[in-house]
């Protein structure tokens, strides 16, 4: 169902929102996690690499589609808040239209220069080809990412967070059984990991349709699916593109990263694959805060509500605070027991548990900075979030170079790079947010 956001008590409007998007974003991880689960214990750690490898690779093409949704749902959320419903018709029907479009030709391409991608992250020759099928693979599937992705940016954008997450359950659930059936009852190995990702996130775009069709009158558009309007794309455009080039900015960053631990052998490959699984379940949530303080403000921007969208953003930075203390605790502690739930190998443990507990006591940084992100999208300034990304990840790749390279710190000179690059990303958006703020 949809929401208003404009009235009622804050910070529990913030909780309830919140508490959906984290629970959802965790099965989606716990399925993308039951890929390299199953894929370690019953294939090898070739194939865990190879998984590893593919994720940055596939996740930076995904975050360009979801850019689009991104940009969308900020409008979408303040048509909303002023009660704009043909407006916002027509901005849910071009912003379909032209995902889907862009979505097939990105396949297309991403089809024809997997080999070229591949040689550019420097992938092990061992394991060139299985790295190569599997890629391949989810990118046939890139066309069902963005529609899920479309529609549950549209719910939540109209306040509905709860809906997504029954979808991405059902999803969950779906691709485990296919992961186990595929690798163990046919032995595909990690193709079969890929094979069945993409049926699953069919079925669950198919789920989507259906249930908007049936629950949803707002937008059961009928013919008005079909209405293309230019200068709607323009504007999703204008508020996309910088959500868009944040976001992969953010994984050319990993990508980078990536192509300096490819250096350093298969075994540490796969223990940065293994931490990096953790580290999306331990960070994801921080994310989904932010996201929720996004939906929040634009809504009650649309409004007018100015007070509302001050009281959010404090809101949104104390629960922030609170997860990220909650989750150093976590990881630090059971670092060893969650990277023994991945993999056996001995010497891929040693090395996870390294960079997990070094990473896991900076994650109060990260608390800070998504939720300055969030309130930078809620008032429809995604220039900021750009700018603040680009410095965060061009410094840490630029980090890690020589600690690599130069002192030969190995693994554990990753988390010290990502420090370096939120420290940079904090003196880009702390004087902007204060300026803006007081405005």
């Amino acid at each position: 169902m949809t929401k208003d956001l404009t009235t009622g008590k804050i910070m529990p409007i913030l909780v309830k929102f919140t508490i959906p998007l984290v629970l959802g974003n965790l099965f989606q991880l716990t399925y993308n996690a039951a890929d390299s689960i199953i894929v370690g214990h019953f294939v090898g750690k070739e194939a865990l690499a190879a998984v590893g490898i593919c994720n940055p690779i596939t996740t930076l093409m995904i975050l360009f589609l979801n850019g689009l949704c991104m940009g969308a749902s900020i409008l979408m959320g303040m048509q909303y808040g002023a009660k704009d419903y043909k407006t916002l018709h027509r901005q849910i029907s071009t912003t379909m239209i032209s995902g889907v479009i862009f979505s097939i030709v990105l396949t297309v391409i991403c089809v024809a220069l997997a080999v070229p991608i591949l040689r550019l992250m420097q992938v092990d020759p061992s394991i060139m080809n299985m790295t190569k099928e599997y890629l391949r693979i989810i990118f046939v599937g890139l066309v069902f990412t963005f529609l899920y992705n479309f529609f549950s940016s549209t719910l939540r954008a109209l306040g509905d967070s709860n809906t997504p997450l029954y979808f991405l359950i059902i999803s969950a659930v779906l691709n485990i059984l296919g992961d186990l059936f595929f690798v163990i009852v046919l032995r595909a190995g990690s193709n079969g990991c890929a094979v069945s990702t993409v049926i699953s996130e069919a079925l669950c775009c198919l789920f989507c349709i259906i249930y908007i069709q049936k629950k949803v009158p707002i937008l059961r558009l009928g013919k008005k699916w079909t209405v293309f309007d230019i200068s709607l794309l323009k504007r999703t455009i204008a508020y996309g593109w910088a959500s868009a080039m944040q976001q992969a900015t953010v994984q050319l960053g990993k990508l980078g990263i990536q192509a300096i631990v490819n250096t350093m052998g298969v075994s540490v490959s796969a223990a940065f694959t293994v931490v990096n699984r953790i580290d999306d379940f331990a960070y994801t949530p921080e994310q989904n805060i932010a996201h929720a303080m996004t939906a929040l403000m634009a809504q009650n921007k649309g409004a007018g509500k100015k007070d509302r969208m001050r009281e959010g953003f404090r809101c949104g930075i104390v629960l922030e605070i609170i997860y990220g203390i909650a989750i150093f605790m976590i990881c630090f502690i059971l670092a060893r027991p969650l990277m023994m739930m991945f993999v056996k190998d001995e010497e891929v443990i040693r090395h996870g548990v390294i960079y997990l507990r070094l990473i896991s006591v900076m994650y109060i940084l990260p608390a800070f900075t998504n939720g300055i992100q969030g309130y930078f999208r809620g008032i429809g300034d995604l220039k900021i979030t750009l700018i603040s990304s680009f410095v965060n990840m061009g410094v840490r790749v630029l980090a890690a170079i020589p600690l690599v390279f130069v002192l030969g710190l190995g693994i554990e000179a990753l988390p010290f790079s990502y420090l370096a690059g939120w420290i940079g990303m904090l003196i880009a958006e702390v004087p902007l947010l204060i300026k803006t703020y007081k405005q």
